[in-house]
């Protein structure tokens, strides 16, 4: 029973979870896969229980597990589950589709994949309420919606909006205003945070954190946000390897864990009061040998050594960049909505060796001024540079950009959306050395594997295909196929927001290295303050498509100059 005498929300017992994996040496082979073993936990109602721990211990496949969503064809699931007093394990899937929604809910991690591209969000969110209540009125419905989109900090007027409309932020808010619409006894949050700004972040949780007290919602919180756990879970469950390494309450372990492994978890997630450019701790290096992050290892046979940005000329730049986008409307004479501004009067530059962090909430321009950079997105007007080269039209001339994807390459923020399905990771990996080098299949096979080790993979992950990674796993492929042709600028859009502290702190570890030792030049698109800081040498403050404040780290971080730099600061966890 939960405290006070009612029965947990959630009541997990003997839980084992294995996946059918087929086996690449024999025809037909099938080799079972452990991601959670013998797993023991509740959650009461009204309670928030935070599951932690690096990617691929199996903490979504716990959530998963809950509402039964695995395939069932390739996945074995033993042990109990109750939730509310239903059993999940073994239900049939009429009982499971009972539960799922208006009992029980989720918000994934990938909303690219979860939300409908063919239906508008406020079409989706209006749906999933009339499937619980039915014989609602479809105006009802659409005010149910447009309510839930608002208390997510969604203006109403983007209900009409289709997810591919909206940031990766933005489309977030909207899986977690979809989740709670019905009001659910529980939640299951995956990574719910993840993508959000500082100030959004604080929102989300102040909403989970109303929606327990107005309905006594239970909470399951997956996550490797150690801020969040110590904001928002009263009890916390450290998973590794599938396994408990320990659970109590959060405040608890947070301040005095009796596992090393938990120690080093929490140890590795940089702060505002973190030594900037330190090597962070890892599980596998808890007490790596301090360096500042522009002391250069021993270089290597054709290193970049590092610029002064003060002595020369910029190695990227844009200069009164406006970017807009066509909105959707009525095609009536009058009724034709005014194009989006997502980028308003922009003039930006980074020194050769030098690391701009690019910060704003979702919706600020962050993104799209990556992208123009990258020669992926057309400015509207202004002009766009690479090593003094006008680049302004590389996103509509395929050789141009052909000849800049060389020197510039893009760490996406979407390790779903990003990656080849039908490739595998060696295959993924190597696709821009068949692009710009002349190099064998077994030259490019090896600097694959050595590129998978620098990102904390293994060699033998080289003939998987993504969907055998977790979300984590797959931002690490990414990073390493963006090395591949060794560019000089790597533009990294919210290149960590997916992993887990531990193996954010392994890749914030790895780009330090990267950077010191080749000259790297690096504009970090992040809403992590805490990481901006400890990994940037320049901030620039994006609001509403505006840059509102730049200057070095010490400058905007010691002394900021605008209300809206003060305020992302507060909102920092």
């Amino acid at each position: 029973m939960a405290a006070g005498g009612r029965s947990p929300a959630l009541r997990v017992r003997e839980l084992s979870v294995s996946f059918a994996r087929s086996h690449g040496g024999q025809r037909g082979a099938v080799v079972p896969v452990q991601a959670v073993r013998d797993l023991t936990f509740d959650v009461a109602p009204g309670e928030v229980l935070g599951l932690i721990g690096e990617s691929g211990s199996g903490k979504s496949t716990v959530g998963l597990a809950a509402l039964g969503l695995h395939d069932m064809a390739r996945t074995t699931v033993t042990g109990s589950i109750q939730v509310g007093g239903t059993e999940i394990v073994g239900a049939p899937e009429k009982r499971l589709c009972a539960v799922r929604g208006a009992r029980a809910a989720m918000v994934f991690q990938d909303a690219l994949a979860a939300l409908s591209p063919f239906h508008s969000v406020g079409a989706q969110l209006a749906e999933a309420y009339r499937l619980h209540h039915p014989g609602t009125p479809r105006a009802e419905a659409r005010r149910r919606a447009t309510d839930m989109l608002e208390r997510v900090a969604i203006p109403a007027a983007r209900a009409r909006d289709y997810p591919h409309q909206f940031s990766g932020g933005m489309r977030q808010r909207v899986m977690i205003a979809m989740a709670l619409i019905n009001s659910p006894q529980l939640l299951i949050a995956d990574e719910p945070t993840t993508a959000l700004d500082a100030r959004v972040q604080r929102q989300v949780l102040r909403l989970l954190d109303e929606l327990r007290q107005e309905h006594g919602t239970a909470v399951l919180l997956v996550t490797h946000d150690v801020g969040v756990v110590a904001e928002m879970a009263d009890r916390m469950l450290v998973l590794r390897g599938g396994r408990e390494v320990e659970q109590g309450s959060a405040q608890g372990l947070l301040g005095a864990a009796a596992k090393p492994y938990t120690r080093a978890l929490i140890g590795a997630a940089p702060t505002l009061h973190t030594v900037p450019g330190t090597r962070l701790p890892t599980v596998d290096d808890p007490d790596p040998v301090p360096r500042s992050g522009h002391e250069a290892p021993p270089a290597r046979a054709g290193a970049r050594p590092a610029a002064a940005a003060a002595t020369v000329s910029p190695i990227a730049e844009v200069r009164g960049l406006w970017v807009e986008f066509a909105a959707r409307g009525s095609r009536l004479p009058g009724l034709r909505r005014a194009p989006v501004q997502a980028v308003r009067d922009v003039s930006l530059a980074i020194a050769p060796g030098e690391t701009l962090g690019l910060v704003g909430e979702s919706g600020s321009g962050k993104s799209t001024t990556a992208r123009v950079l990258a020669g992926l997105q057309r400015p509207t007007s202004g002009s766009v540079h690479f090593d003094g080269r006008d680049i302004s039209a590389a996103a509509r001339h395929t050789r141009l950009r052909r000849e800049l994807s060389r020197e510039v390459q893009l760490v996406f923020q979407d390790p779903y959306a990003s990656l080849n399905p039908r490739r595998t990771v060696e295959q993924i990996v190597t696709t821009p050395l068949l692009a710009h080098t002349n190099q064998r299949a077994a030259e490019r096979r090896e600097r694959a594997a050595w590129l998978l080790e620098r990102v904390g993979l293994k060699t033998e992950h080289l003939a998987r295909y993504p969907h055998e990674f977790s979300g984590g796993q797959r931002q690490r492929i990414g990073i390493a196929r963006a090395l591949a042709p060794a560019p000089r600028l790597l533009i990294a859009d919210e290149p960590v927001s997916a992993l887990d502290v531990s193996v954010q702190a392994q890749v914030l570890n790895l780009l330090m290295d990267l950077r010191d030792e080749f000259g790297l030049s690096l504009l970090f698109v992040s809403h992590d303050l805490a990481v901006v800081r400890h990994f940037c040498d320049r901030i620039a403050v994006l609001h509403g498509g505006e840059v509102v404040e730049t200057g070095t780290r010490d400058a905007v971080f010691d002394h900021p100059s605008h209300d809206y730099t003060r305020e992302l600061l507060a909102a920092t966890l």
